[in-house]
């Protein structure tokens, strides 16, 4: 990841209470080295808590909340995991519209863990490749996906991850897919 290859980008990262906090932290900070802008989207202002594994952990105040974020002011976006998160962003109509217009605007999305639940909900996932946590790959294959086991997968626009230990190579991938498109 040299250089600042993502300067004048601004990057959604959209998550919610029970965000596993490496899979939020990490990423954010790969891109802002690369020069991005990034901003917290949530279901609502104030803060969210972040989680590791599942003790509570940090709270992180949120940018904009989803109903009046405009993914048309982004140029990618980034769906961290943590099981309770994707949770509550799928179950959300305002979250679902906000993640399927990226991909109706061809912008790419980065997604690990837990995180490709709200793209299932989203309809974003049918016909492609995607890696995921391994307990959601009877969701994806349901979804229309074809569930791979490695360790960071593209296809489509979107960046697919498995876990924290994938990290290096999800945002080593995320920043040089966010810079290409």
């Amino acid at each position: 990841m040299a250089g600042r290859v993502l300067e004048g980008r601004r990057i959604a990262f959209l998550a919610a209470d029970g965000v596993e906090e490496v899979e939020y932290v990490q990423p954010r900070e790969a891109v802002e080295k690369a020069g991005a802008r990034t901003e917290l989207v949530s279901l609502k202002g104030g803060s969210i808590r972040s989680f590791n594994h599942l003790d509570p952990s940090t709270s992180y105040d949120v940018d904009v909340a989803v109903a009046e974020a405009d993914a048309g002011a982004y140029d990618a976006l980034v769906l961290p995991g943590g099981v309770a998160n994707p949770d509550f962003l799928r179950a959300d109509p305002e979250v679902v519209r906000f993640v399927r217009s990226f991909h109706e605007q061809g912008k790419p999305i980065g997604v690990i863990c837990h995180g490709p639940w709200t793209l299932v909900e989203a309809d974003l996932v049918r016909g492609r490749r995607i890696t995921s946590w391994p307990t959601l790959r009877t969701d994806l294959v349901n979804a229309g996906a074809e569930w791979v086991d490695e360790e960071c997968v593209v296809d489509g626009g979107i960046v697919s991850s498995r876990k924290p230990d994938d990290l290096p190579a999800f945002c080593a991938t995320i920043v040089e897919e966010f810079a290409r498109r």
